[in-house]
C-alpha cells in the first residue's frame, strides 16, 4: 500500500434501489464520508415533483469505518407513488461551494438519452428476475450483465420493465474467496479504516495478527476453530474426513472479520473502489502463485463489468435474501452443527460478522421499517465501541432476531421466506439435517398465504428438487454424513416436508404458487399438481442458479440423464418418495428432448399473467440469447 491515504471518492457503492412501492421509495448508498444530500424526484417529462434533505426522512447512517458509512434512504410520499408511470430520481451531495449530482460521480449511471436514473413502480408483477449464487472468481462472466444490455433496449417502455429482481442467496460467498479477491478486500479495508478487531478462541488474537500471519492466503482452513479437546470439528463430525466446521471444500481464503466481509460487499456492488487496488502488491506464497494468476484473470473481468452493474442495480427494484455462503457453507444444517459452532467464540464471531455484513449490506433494504430504533441502537452501539465486546453483543442480539423473513404488497403477493435461522431440529440425531423451517414458522407462513387467490413464494433452496439428487443426499445422510452432500433439501426432514405439503393441499391457501429458488448450481422448471383432486391449486417450481457459478458438467448430465430414467412420471419410485401425492412434470429447456436441466451462469426471467400464473419461463444466460422451459402438456 501507498503510504499517502488516496483521495477517495464521496460515494464507494449504489445508489441500489432497494423498495419501491405505494408508499416507500428506499435507496442504499455506502460513502466515505458523511455527506448532506438531498432527495429530488422528476416527472418523465423532467419537471420536479419532491425535493427534501434526507436527513429529515432517513436513519441515521452507520458508520463502518473511519471513512466508511451506510446509508439507508426511505422516502416516503405523502401521496403514493402513480402505478405504471416512469419517473427520475437523483441525489444530490452539497458542500460549502459546489452541488454535485448522480451523474457527476457517475457519468454511466443513466442510460443513453437520460440524465438521471428512471423507475417504475409496478405493483402487478407481470415480469420478474431472480436467481443465485455469484462467485466473483468463477469462471463464467457475470450473468447480471445480461440485466443491463435487457434493460437499455427497454428503459423508456413501462410494459416491458421488470417489476422486480429478487436474489435468492449466496450474494457473497464468504467461505469461498479467491485469492485475488481477499488482497482487493484488504487494500479496501485499509483505505476505508474499517475498524479491526480482538478474537477471542483463535489462534490468532486480532485481525491484524491474521493480516500477518503466514496462513493468511489460501491456508485459513488451518486457523479454523478446534473444539477443547484440540480436535478439529472436522473430526467430530466425520471421524476424520475432508470436512471441518467451516465445511466448504474451498475455505481457504475464509473472511473472518467484519473489515473483511465489509470489503467483499463494497467491491461486488461497485467499481469505485477498484481503480485504488494494486494487484500486484500480494504476498502470496510461491506454491500458490499459479492459482492467484488464474483467479486474477477472473476477478479482473469481474471487476470490468461492476459499472454496467451499478447502473442495472440503479434502475430496478432489488429485494434480497440470505442462504448458507452469505454466512458460511450448510449454516445450521444440523443441531449438532449449530451446538459445536456457537460454543465456539472465534467461529461464533466468524458467523455473527458474516450476519453483521448481511444486515448492513441486504437486509436493511429489503424493508427498513421492521428494524425498529431497538435494533439500530445495537448496531450504532457496536461501531462506537468497534472490535470488542460490543460487537459480541451485537452478534448474540442478531443470533437471537428471527424476523428476517418479509412480504411485498404486490399482486400476486411475494412472501420471501428465511430457511436458515428457525430451522426444526431432528428429533433423533444430531447429524440429521434440521427442517428448513420449524413448525412455528411455518405455521405463520400458512396464516400469511391463507385467502390469498396467488402468491409468489421465495425459497432458496427448492422445495421440489431433483429427486435422484435427494435421493442420494439422504442415503449419505442416513450414514451419518449430511454434510459431506449438503443435504439440504425440504425433503430432507419429516416435519417440514409434511407441514410444506400440506400448506399447499390446504383448501384456503392459494389457488396459484409460484416458487422461486436457487441455491443449486442449475436451473429447471416444474409443473406441479396434487393428485385425485379435481380443484388441485396449480404450482411452478422455477428454479435459477447461478449468477455466476455452475454446477460440474460432466457430474450434472449424469444426474439429469438417470433422474428421467428412473423416475420418469410413471416409475413406481415415485412411490417411494414423500411427494408420491403430487404429480411433477418437468418442463424442458428449449424442448431439448433428453434434458430437464440447464447449467449455466444465467439470471432467471419469468413472465405472469393477471392471475399470477406464468406465461413465460427463461433464464438469461451470461453468454448472450435466452433458454426457456417448455411445459410437455
Amino acid at each position: 500500500m501507498t503510504e499517502t491515504q488516496p483521495q477517495l471518492p464521496d460515494i464507494l457503492a449504489g445508489p441500489i434501489l432497494r423498495r419501491l412501492t405505494a408508499n416507500d421509495l428506499v435507496l442504499w448508498l455506502a460513502t466515505s464520508k458523511p455527506l448532506q444530500m438531498s432527495l429530488h424526484l422528476y416527472a418523465d417529462d423532467g419537471s420536479a415533483i419532491f425535493s427534501g434533505d434526507i436527513a429529515e426522512f432517513s436513519a441515521e447512517p452507520m458508520r463502518i469505518g473511519k471513512r466508511a458509512y451506510i446509508y439507508i434512504i426511505h422516502y416516503r410520499p405523502l401521496e403514493p407513488f402513480p402505478a405504471n408511470t416512469l419517473f427520475e430520481y437523483d441525489l444530490v451531495v452539497h458542500t460549502e461551494n459546489d452541488e454535485k449530482s448522480l451523474i457527476d460521480y457517475f457519468p454511466e449511471i443513466a442510460y443513453p438519452g437520460r440524465k438521471r436514473p428512471v423507475i417504475v413502480f409496478k405493483p402487478q408483477l407481470d415480469h420478474l428476475l431472480h436467481g443465485s449464487c455469484r462467485k466473483p472468481h468463477y469462471s463464467s462472466e457475470d450473468a447480471l450483465l445480461r440485466i443491463d444490455d435487457e434493460l437499455a433496449k427497454k428503459v423508456d417502455n413501462v410494459e416491458e420493465r421488470f417489476s422486480l429482481m429478487i436474489m435468492t442467496g449466496d450474494q457473497i460467498y464468504a467461505d469461498d474467496v479467491g485469492g485475488p479477491m481477499l488482497v482487493a478486500i484488504h487494500q479496501a479495508a485499509e483505505m476505508l479504516g474499517l475498524f479491526p478487531e480482538t478474537l477471542s478462541g483463535a489462534t490468532v488474537k486480532s485481525s491484524e495478527e491474521l493480516l500477518q500471519s503466514e496462513l493468511c492466503y489460501y491456508r485459513r482452513e488451518e486457523l479454523l476453530p478446534r473444539n477443547k479437546e484440540n480436535k478439529t470439528l472436522l473430526d467430530v463430525f466425520f471421524g476424520g474426513t475432508r470436512k471441518p466446521i467451516f465445511t466448504a471444500a474451498s475455505a481457504h481464503n475464509h473472511l473472518v472479520t467484519l473489515a473483511e466481509v465489509s470489503g467483499m460487499y463494497l467491491l461486488i456492488w461497485s467499481p469505485a473502489l477498484w481503480p485504488f487496488i494494486d494487484m500486484a502488491k500480494a504476498d502470496i506464497s510461491e506454491s500458490h502463485r499459479d492459482l492467484y494468476s488464474s483467479e486474477l484473470t477472473h476477478v479482473e473481468l469481474f471487476a470490468k463489468g461492476l459499472a454496467k452493474v451499478q447502473r442495472m442495480l440503479a434502475h430496478v427494484p432489488n429485494y434480497m435474501i440470505f442462504d448458507d455462503h452469505d454466512i458460511t457453507d450448510d449454516w445450521n444444517l444440523t443441531r449438532g452443527w449449530e451446538e459445536v459452532a456457537y460454543e465456539n467464540p472465534f467461529s461464533r464471531r466468524i458467523i455473527g460478522n458474516t450476519l453483521i455484513g448481511y444486515f448492513l449490506f441486504q437486509g436493511w433494504g429489503n424493508n427498513p421499517e421492521q428494524f425498529d430504533d431497538g435494533f439500530l441502537k445495537q448496531l450504532h452501539s457496536c461501531f462506537n465501541e468497534p472490535g470488542g465486546q460490543q460487537q459480541d453483543r451485537l452478534i448474540d442480539y442478531l443470533l437471537d432476531y428471527d424476523h428476517w423473513n418479509y412480504s411485498l404488497p404486490t399482486t400476486p403477493k411475494m412472501v420471501v421466506l428465511d430457511t436458515r435461522t428457525s430451522r426444526w431440529w431432528s428429533e433423533t440425531s444430531l447429524s440429521k439435517p434440521s427442517g428448513l423451517m420449524d413448525w412455528e414458522k411455518l405455521s405463520d407462513l400458512q396464516q400469511e398465504l391463507m385467502n390469498e387467490e396467488a402468491v409468489i413464494m421465495v425459497s432458496p433452496a427448492p422445495i421440489f428438487g431433483v429427486k435422484l439428487i435427494e435421493v442420494v443426499q439422504r442415503v449419505i445422510t442416513f450414514f451419518g454424513h449430511p454434510l459431506v452432500v449438503d443435504a439440504e433439501n425440504w425433503m430432507a426432514h419429516p416435519g417440514s416436508a409434511n407441514v410444506i405439503l400440506n400448506i399447499f393441499r390446504h383448501r384456503r391457501t392459494p389457488k396459484n404458487f409460484v416458487i422461486l429458488s436457487g441455491d443449486v448450481h442449475y436451473s429447471f422448471a416444474y409443473d406441479v399438481k396434487l393428485k385425485y383432486r379435481d380443484n388441485s391449486p396449480r404450482i411452478w417450481q422455477i428454479t435459477c442458479s447461478g449468477f455466476k457459478n455452475e454446477f460440474p458438467h460432466g457430474l450434472l448430465r449424469w444426474f439429469d440423464r438417470l433422474n428421467r430414467w428412473l423416475y420418469a412420471n410413471h416409475s413406481p419410485l415415485n412411490w417411494l418418495t414423500k411427494r408420491r401425492r403430487m404429480r411433477i412434470i418437468p418442463r424442458q429447456p428449449d424442448y431439448h428432448p433428453a434434458r430437464q436441466l440447464f447449467n449455466e451462469s444465467s439470471v432467471g426471467r419469468v413472465r405472469l399473467n393477471a392471475e399470477g400464473q406464468p406465461t413465460e419461463i427463461g433464464v438469461l444466460p451470461a453468454s448472450g440469447g435466452e433458454v426457456r422451459f417448455y411445459s410437455e402438456e
